[in-house]
């Protein structure tokens, strides 16, 4: 039996093959099915069937694509309301895999049709349980995110209230030894405090995890739906798309026109800018969003842009074009593309560049807008008298943001400022705005000078 973890650094999302006698089962897939396919051919393996754990709001699953390519069964709780042919998995449902088997339990919490699968080896000892969303390594789903998107909807209250008993009643009675393989690791906005780690087993989350420490129902709720992150704008657009299940991914990406690079825009459509926010600086097009190639350029691209907005995407060459566009569909997003193509001649706003030394000595000079996410703003402000518009909010709330004297943008380390400065500059015209960028560790110990 084999026993494979395929993971998305950029989501921070695994995903799962196993593999027994010839015959696989695919786990919470993502956009893109050809590593499945590659690892299936590798082992001589048939795809037979792929299990969700639960629609997915933070990524588009190819369930549907593995389907019509392979004819492999998907399998999803009855509660999803699938639009798509399958079978209902759910307590007491069984897939035989050869001669080992996965067993459905369902752990509403995360979202009400939430489940967890165990494998059971072929002498019927219980080895690993995928836990989807429901627990991770250091941490459990978090329970806000179905209020208002799938089939069911929940208030948080609600299904943090069910994910206590899920973890207490089903998941915690598993014996020790049980290996936990969840869908996502640190950095994924499905939970709030993950550990480093990718798997762990039930022992060691009944040890170290804080949510399944000795508490009481009410002090567990009041302690999940506190603090939780930010969600972004496409989470509840993916719940919708994953039930209904999306469009192959190869025909969907290469469908987006790519453009040639002075090609005519139409008026009045966002252009997201991907180019280092260096070049960017040099010479860009009016109100273009600087949202930089990276590690986590979908994330910021789906908190930023909303699920309804189309949209140009600016590359610095066309093989970060390929890449970004592949990117954009990881969460849906490619459908959005007008366009796609390289810094057009007629790019040629530029940012003003910020005098470091001036700001920090004097910067009482200047308005200060802080966009870092709440969690780090209620650790303490950097700048005593800076506004506070976390990035994910700060194109609705940029009325808030006074133009009496020079701007300065900043967050922890620039990837967001360059974002955000861009948003302020295209709405702010009266006075300069400034990205601190990574002059954000020159200036830290401001408000202690001055």
């Amino acid at each position: 039996m084999i026993v494979h973890q395929f993971y998305d650094k950029g989501l921070a999302h695994a995903s799962y093959a196993i593999v027994r006698l010839g015959k696989m089962i695919v786990i919470d897939p993502a956009r893109d099915p050809k590593p499945y396919y590659d690892f299936a051919s590798f082992h001589n393996a048939d795809i037979a069937g792929v299990i969700e754990t639960h629609p997915h709001a933070d990524f588009v699953s190819s369930h549907l694509e593995i389907h019509q390519k392979t004819g492999a069964t998907i399998y999803v709780s009855k509660l999803l309301g699938a639009e798509y042919p399958h079978e209902t998995f759910d307590d007491g449902d069984t897939i035989q895999l050869e001669d080992i088997k996965l067993k459905a339990i369902n752990t509403p919490g995360h979202s009400p049709d939430s489940i967890c699968i165990l494998l059971q080896d072929e002498y019927g000892s219980e080895k690993a349980v995928f836990t989807g969303d429901t627990l991770f390594a250091g941490d459990v789903g978090r329970p806000d995110l179905r209020e208002n998107a799938g089939n069911i909807t929940a208030a948080k209250e609600e299904l943090a209230r069910q994910m206590y008993h899920s973890i207490r009643d089903k998941l915690m009675r598993l014996p020790h030894h049980v290996v936990v393989y969840p869908a996502h690791g640190p950095g994924s906005l499905c939970g709030k405090s993950m550990s480093p780690d990718l798997e762990s087993t039930i022992g060691r989350e009944l040890r170290e995890n804080y949510a399944l420490q000795l508490m009481d129902e009410m002090t567990f709720v009041d302690m999940l739906i506190s603090d939780q992150p930010f969600m972004p704008k496409y989470f509840g657009y993916d719940v919708e798309l994953n039930k209904k299940g999306a469009l192959p991914v190869e025909k969907s990406t290469s469908s987006v026109p790519r453009l040639q690079r002075n090609t005519q825009l139409e008026p009045g459509v966002l252009v997201v800018d991907t180019r280092p926010q260096a070049e960017f600086s040099k010479g860009h097009l009016r109100c273009a969003i600087n949202i930089q190639e990276g590690d986590k350029f979908e994330t910021w691209l789906g908190s930023i842009v909303g699920p309804e907005e189309p949209f140009y995407l600016i590359a610095a060459d066309k093989h970060a074009m390929d890449s970004l566009i592949g990117k954009a569909a990881k969460i849906g997003y490619e459908s959005n593309i007008k366009g796609a193509l390289l810094n057009p001649d007629n790019a040629t706003e530029t940012m003003p560049q910020l005098d470091v030394a001036d700001y920090k000595f004097n910067p009482e000079h200047y308005t200060i807008v802080d966009v870092r996410n709440w969690g780090e703003i209620n650790e303490g402000k950097i700048f005593e008298h800076s506004i506070s518009l976390p990035l994910p909010e700060l194109r609705e709330r940029l009325g808030e943001i006074s133009a009496d004297k020079p701007i300065v943008v900043h967050c922890a380390a620039g990837y967001r400022s360059a974002a955000a400065t861009s948003i302020v500059a295209c709405n702010i015209r009266s006075v300069p705005v400034y990205d601190l960028g990574e002059a954000i560790n020159e200036v830290r110990n401001v408000k202690s000078e001055v």
